[in-house]
């Protein structure tokens, strides 16, 4: 990228680390998407880290982290670190970022007890002590000598891999993994020479470091991701980080601070050290500052600094050298040549869901809840081309996240656009979560397409309960049916007329009650949700669902915020129970309550019932509309996936194209309606 300096933007100010000079102060800080193959970065993990390169990014930080030993099996679909054959697949993925003018590290790690013993070569879990890590539930085993010997040995070969692919440099992992398991009293309890003082519980650390040198030598850039302060009784305090800091620098084998404060062994540490929405923007920031003011080294920080006037902010007034923001380029990887184009207000936002590591923590590959390009960059490119055809006379009828994307696509690809919406404001299921102050940023979704649609000319037009005629009172040559869904009350039993839905419950449009019964046959945010506001206005509530487990479509991290207010609520939740049916009692209701194990029944007797089941589509519009369609509302998915054009001919006579995406197909999800509507309005 050729990037024009505004030298009074901080953010586009170069910098040099030792010898390398970064062309901006923005990098995404390591992470793993679980885009490798066989541990190997081959082609759609390096399309991911080329796209943030062609966006202008200065610093792309690979692996999330790479494992330097064998006995790390991998937790989150780690890159093999300790395996020859990624110097083939860095060094492509590294030339191709350069060639873009940005520059590549890689983070290295032994996991750990930050992983699971019962995969890959089944080899024990290691830590400096036998202290179980909860959220992988391993128990490790206490290190000995010759692993110790061994795991030196392979950071070294690690990080000659590393050079040997050409890569600008390396940092270490030192926050809940194997290194920093020594720092911490937490974890580390050993009486021998590993343990007790902190000249002691460093002793590893420095043996790596000095190996690593050894091996690459003393100009190769070499920094460390460090937890500074564990914020945990017990653990590292910041008087103990500050000083690991100062030693580190004095050894003179680290060039770069990568600061972290917390500790991420259960999943309410982990969501204070990665914030997801609902919590404080930066919340680390000064401390970072503090870090970099005290040791005099450079600083880089990430931890949900999400926009830019933040991250504009810490380089302007000296808190960090280079600012992270690894989930804000997950939404947008172009974000550093907007900036420099003067585009800012194009930036697509990371609103906070953190749908992406949500998913990699649940052993899923990485997804924004609103970019469908991200991770699909070598079928779904970010930047949409225009159409080489004619414009097109097109109507998109509903004006949720599917209908919103769809306009948006449809106008950048040069077609007339015309939206109706039924209700008075766009936004559809999504300005219902909005409702609670937590998840206000969701908005952020519908409000930069709105702004997208504006500056693109797309005629929205609101209050209209679009039926056949008004659809094709715009003589259209496409219809795109985005009307979503409504909630699915059914019961085997019947009585769904006596209950309401999450969505009454999340739109304030039902009383409170002293005892509520809450159904959730979905496990995903509305139900969790509505729970949450019940929770704080009810007697006694119970959460029934079917489920084995608690919720599962809500990952770790979005987890902890719904745990807590349950739990402050003193909220009951039963699994492994189904709502079969209601029905009146007096004044209050009998709720059916069995299961899929047993013909046992109970009855719970309680003032409200609330039922969450996903939705049902809202298809009336749609099948009215398919006999006048050519290609009768058919998607030919291989064209869909290659991007090619739809071209399905079902009836010769009919006058125009129709589809219909999002909840207006199936229940699914945001990002599933985003990429329904990106798929199929990029192919017309």
């Amino acid at each position: 990228m050729s990037q024009p300096v505004n030298r009074r933007d901080p953010l586009l100010q170069p910098w040099t680390l030792k010898h390398l000079t970064l062309r901006n102060r923005l990098m995404t800080t390591a992470h793993e998407p679980s885009y490798s193959e066989e541990g190997m970065p081959k082609a759609r993990y390096r399309a991911y880290h080329a796209e943030r390169a062609k966006g202008g990014i200065a610093l792309t930080m690979t692996a999330g982290s790479a494992l330097v030993s064998r006995d790390s099996p991998a937790a989150f679909g780690n890159l093999h670190a300790w395996d020859d054959r990624i110097v083939r697949w860095m060094s492509e993925l590294t030339d191709e970022c350069h060639g873009h003018g940005a520059a590549v590290m890689i983070q290295l790690t032994h996991l750990g007890r930050r992983t699971r013993w019962n995969t890959d070569d089944w080899f024990p879990v290691l830590s400096a002590s036998r202290v179980r890590e909860p959220a992988h539930r391993s128990h490790p085993k206490a290190v000995e000598e010759w692993d110790l010997e061994r795991i030196a040995d392979d950071y070294a070969n690690a990080a000659a891999r590393m050079q040997a692919a050409g890569l600008d440099g390396i940092e270490l992992e030192a926050y809940g993994h194997f290194l920093d398991s020594f720092w911490s009293p937490a974890t580390n309890l050993r009486d021998d020479e590993h343990g007790g003082s902190l000249d002691n519980r460093l002793r590893f650390t420095e043996r790596v470091i000095t190996a690593i040198r050894a091996a690459v030598g003393v100009d190769f850039i070499v920094g460390i991701r460090l937890v500074v302060d564990e914020q945990r009784d017990k653990g590292l305090t910041r008087d103990e980080g500050i000083a690991i800091a100062h030693r580190l620098k004095a050894g003179g084998g680290i060039d770069f601070f990568n600061v972290i404060r917390g500790h991420i062994d259960t999943d309410a540490a982990l969501s204070n050290v990665i914030p997801v929405q609902g919590q404080p923007s930066a919340p680390h920031l000064d401390f970072a500052g503090e870090v970099r003011a005290e040791t005099r080294f450079p600083v880089f920080h990430a931890a949900r600094i999400n926009d830019v006037a933040t991250a504009r902010h810490a380089i302007a007034e000296g808190r960090l050298d280079m600012v992270g923001m690894t989930r804000a380029h997950i939404a947008d990887p172009h974000i550093a040549i907007k900036i420099a184009e003067g585009r800012e207000h194009e930036i697509r936002p990371c609103v906070g869901a953190t749908y992406c590591l949500d998913r990699i923590y649940e052993g899923l590959d990485a997804y924004c809840i609103h970019n469908a390009s991200t991770g699909r960059e070598l079928t779904l490119p970010h930047d949409t081309t225009p159409s080489d055809g004619q414009a097109l006379r097109t109507v998109v009828v509903g004006a949720g996240p599917a209908g919103l994307e769809a306009a948006r696509t449809l106008a950048e690809r040069g077609h007339h656009v015309t939206v109706l919406e039924a209700a008075s404001a766009a936004g559809g299921q999504l300005r219902l979560a909005a409702r609670q102050q937590r998840r206000a940023e969701l908005m952020g979704i519908v409000d930069w397409r709105l702004q997208r649609c504006a500056a693109l000319g797309v005629d929205i037009r609101y209050n209209v309960v679009a039926d056949e005629c008004d659809v094709m009172a715009h003589a259209p040559d496409v219809v795109i049916v985005a009307t979503g869904g409504v909630p699915d009350l059914e019961l085997p039993l019947g009585g769904e007329e006596l209950a309401v839905s999450s969505w009454d419950v999340l739109a304030g449009d039902v009383p409170s009650a002293e005892r509520v019964l809450l159904f959730d046959d979905n496990g995903a945010h509305p139900g969790l949700q509505a729970a949450e506001v019940l929770a704080g206005s009810c007697t006694a509530l119970e959460l029934v669902t079917p489920e084995r487990f608690f919720a599962p479509e809500i990952g770790g991290l979005n987890h902890v915020a719904y745990a807590a207010a349950l739990e402050q609520a003193d909220v009951a939740i039963t699994i492994n129970r189904r709502l079969l049916g209601i029905r009146r009692q007096g004044n209050q209701l009998a709720a059916i309550v069995g299961s899929d194990y047993t013909d046992r029944r109970d009855v719970r007797t309680v003032d409200q019932v609330v039922i969450e089941r996903g939705t049902t589509p809202l298809d009336e519009l749609y099948f009215a509309l398919v006999p006048g369609s050519i290609n009768g509302g058919e998607v030919d998915q291989q064209a869909l996936l290659a991007g090619q054009a739809q071209t399905r001919v079902r009836n010769d006579a009919g006058a125009y194209c129709l589809f219909r995406i999002g909840d207006a197909v199936a229940s699914r999800n945001v990002h599933a309606a985003v990429l329904d509507a990106v798929r199929v309005c990029r192919g017309l």
